[in-house]
């Protein structure tokens, strides 16, 4: 069957016509944000081919058209800067491995066929964007495939199945996975990723990502449950044996006001680690240094605040 071509801004996609409608079977380009056609030469377009978009490194935001029905095996896998995906409103048959390895993305959204996609994402607020954020997790932070329901995201059930997942992988031991990946041999011998306190400390992380996301996007969220999270980073805040909640926020979020604001209301920044924080911060982050100063200086007893936290990202 004969390849056709079609230009994108900065690229071009590649498809084929078939008799129930447009595969799209490649991709080429620099776009940033991309909006799928819903017609190529007056036929819908109805597949995302096996392995279409995968590896576009450029790509940040797509949309997929009202028009598609299915999204076949590693579509967009690899796309390491892709942030937000917006599908049709509607169930799609889905393959696997369709965002895998996509680590930057933070909202799936499946929004009605009207108006421009990427508006309606941004637009998103209150417990639909939660529920996007969530729901971008799940191919992520969960590597739980089972809960990719775009039309059931941010339900009762849903969300209950969400927390199960996130407790399962909070509950596992730190050091589980390691002898097996030593046996394996997934990592070169002598890296650093060998060392087991290494191993240790990123499996922590990781674990306070999870819970942080799910604590700033508390939809649903039932009070047992938001205090194990909330128990989990007070436990590895500044001054504690291990401190990788304080190290995730300064080493990944070192600016983002919201970050620090959520430790200062979840009392894990308080009285007594605050000369800590600050040492750490160093020269690095004046105006977040500014910032935790002004608030000390406004309240010089700081409580845990976390019942009335009243923002979003």
């Amino acid at each position: 069957m004969k390849m056709r071509e079609t230009e994108t801004q900065h690229g071009i996609l590649q498809y084929e016509l078939r008799e129930d409608g447009v595969v799209l079977t490649g991709y080429r380009g620099k776009d940033i944000t991309l909006v799928l056609p819903e017609r190529l030469e007056g036929i819908p377009v109805t597949v995302i081919g096996k392995k279409a978009f995968l590896g576009a490194k450029d790509l940040q935001q797509l949309v997929l058209p009202e028009s598609v029905t299915a999204i076949q095996d590693w579509a967009f896998a690899c796309c390491s800067a892709l942030r937000a995906l917006v599908l049709p409103q509607k169930k799609l048959d889905t393959g696997q491995g369709i965002l895998k390895d996509c680590f930057r993305l933070q909202q799936i959204a499946a929004v009605s066929g009207e108006g421009d996609g990427i508006a309606s994402i941004e637009a998103l607020s209150g417990p639909e964007a939660q529920s996007s954020r969530l729901l971008a997790a799940v191919m992520g932070s969960l590597d739980a495939f089972y809960l990719f329901e775009p039309l059931e995201a941010g339900s009762p059930g849903w969300l209950e199945r969400w927390d199960a997942r996130m407790l399962s992988l909070l509950a596992q031991e730190d050091a589980e996975g390691f002898s097996k990946m030593l046996l394996c041999g997934e990592e070169d011998y002598g890296s650093r990723e060998n060392n087991l306190d290494y191993y240790i400390e990123q499996r922590r992380r990781f674990k306070v990502r999870l819970a942080m996301l799910r604590l700033m996007n508390d939809i649903g969220l039932a009070p047992d449950v938001k205090e194990e999270l909330l128990a989990y980073l007070r436990a590895h805040t500044k001054g504690e044996a291990s401190e990788e909640t304080w190290k995730v926020v300064l080493e990944e979020h070192g600016d983002e006001r919201e970050y620090y604001q959520f430790l200062l209301d979840c009392g894990c920044i308080n009285d007594g680690n605050f000369g800590a924080v600050l040492e750490d911060m160093g020269e690095r982050h004046t105006e977040m240094k500014a910032f935790l100063m002004n608030v000390r200086g406004a309240q010089p007893k700081m409580e845990d605040a976390f019942a009335a936290l009243a923002f979003e990202l």
